[in-house]
């Protein structure tokens, strides 16, 4: 069956996650939904001449804002979800939904905390047809719109958490491997999930240095699977090519250590090798990658090909 979810002032938290939230929507276990977001609070509006969607105006006048971070939609309850589950999100697909995205810098924050001396923002022009981005300094640039923020409810232990730091209910990943046709799993601490997302990210590179993307607002297409049969206490994806692990840390080699050791895990159960055999060949063949630098628990994510699954020893 397929769901469609509009952001709004009902359907939306701004800034925090909690497994309290009352859920927008239910759904069942293999069904389609279709969810709108919205990004960026009253200073990040642009001038004249762009589409302001409407809703955020209105969750800017009517919603608050708990904890700094984004506004996102759901969360969507999935029956049949427990915790020790765990929820596959599989991206369909990802569109635009305004014709301009924000991008900033400000002191202390991002990758050069202390090289920014005053802050700084400015607005791009999205063109959906074309698929690109027009800077204004006139440079033109190819979009690969994702969502930087998915997660489900965290323990309910937590209370409510900023949507800043990414953690074990995923969040704020910003991954650029997200894109639809990607997969991604995430564990489940609460009944029926609660997913939501947001943050959406018209184009970013590996590391997110200046601690935003070109920020904007996004239509996403998911399927959401509750899988018994897995087992995860972290984030996970799989592209049509490769395995994804991830880490999330405020030290980055703790981050890579953390990733690195889940890819081990994943190959040895798929693979059948040797944990030695299965980090030599990840030394051979897997690439580590910086997914952020800005969000207080910095992310590594470990991309391996699945082609390199083949044999065991």
């Amino acid at each position: 069956m397929n769901h469609a979810l509009a952001a709004s002032p009902a359907t939306t938290h701004w800034g925090w996650f909690d497994a309290s939230i009352p859920h927008a929507l239910t759904i069942d276990s293999g069904d389609r939904i279709t969810i709108g977001t919205i990004s960026g609070g009253p200073a990040n509006l642009p001038g004249e001449g762009f589409h302001v969607p409407p809703e955020l105006l209105e969750v800017h006048e009517q919603s608050p804002r708990r904890l700094p971070g984004h506004i996102l939609t759901g969360p969507v309850h999935v029956n049949g979800a427990q915790p020790g589950d765990v929820l596959e999100v599989r991206i369909i697909d990802v569109q635009l939904r305004q014709d301009w995205g924000y991008t900033f810098v400000r002191p202390l924050a991002g990758a050069l905390p202390h090289d920014i001396e005053a802050f700084e923002q400015i607005h791009t022009r999205l063109d959906r047809e074309k698929n690109a981005a027009l800077l204004p300094w006139g440079l033109t640039i190819p979009l690969r719109p994702f969502f930087g923020v998915m997660g489900v409810a965290p323990p309910k232990t937590w209370g409510s958490i900023s949507s800043i730091q990414p953690r074990a209910h995923g969040g704020n990943l910003d991954n650029k491997e997200l894109i639809p046709g990607t997969t991604l799993y995430l564990p489940v601490f609460n009944e029926g999930a609660g997913f939501s997302c947001g943050d959406g990210h018209a184009v970013q590179g590996d590391g997110e240095v200046c601690t935003t993307a070109i920020e904007t607002a996004l239509t996403g297409t998911f399927e959401l699977h509750v899988r018994k049969d897995l087992q995860l206490d972290y984030p996970a994806a799989e592209t049509p090519t490769h395995l994804i692990t991830m880490g999330m840390d405020p030290d980055l080699d703790t981050a890579a250590r953390d990733a690195l050791r889940r890819m081990v895990d994943r190959v040895v159960a798929q693979a059948g090798l040797s944990r030695n055999h299965a980090l030599m060949l990840m030394s051979l063949v897997a690439d580590v990658r910086v997914s952020q630098l800005v969000n207080e628990h910095k992310g590594i994510h470990v991309m391996f090909p699945k082609s390199a699954l083949g044999t065991g020893g």
